[in-house]
């Protein structure tokens, strides 16, 4: 399975109270924190709702033998 890297870009300060729990929710404490979820769906839908206060980066899937 895929992985995404969700870096926290952009204060939550003065944005609605849902988007900063979702933040939260996503494991993300502190400004340019980065945090590695799996690329699922539910995910994504959190990254959505957050995609201005984020970067999300695709990680390349290590090959092991």
């Amino acid at each position: 399975m895929s992985k995404i890297a969700i870096t926290w870009k952009k204060s939550g300060i003065g944005f609605a109270k849902d988007q900063r729990l979702t933040i939260a929710s996503l494991g993300l404490r502190k400004l340019n924190q980065t945090v590695e979820h799996d690329d699922i769906p539910p995910i994504r839908g959190m990254v959505r709702k957050v995609q201005h206060l984020v970067e999300v980066i695709e990680v390349p899937r290590s090959k092991s033998k």
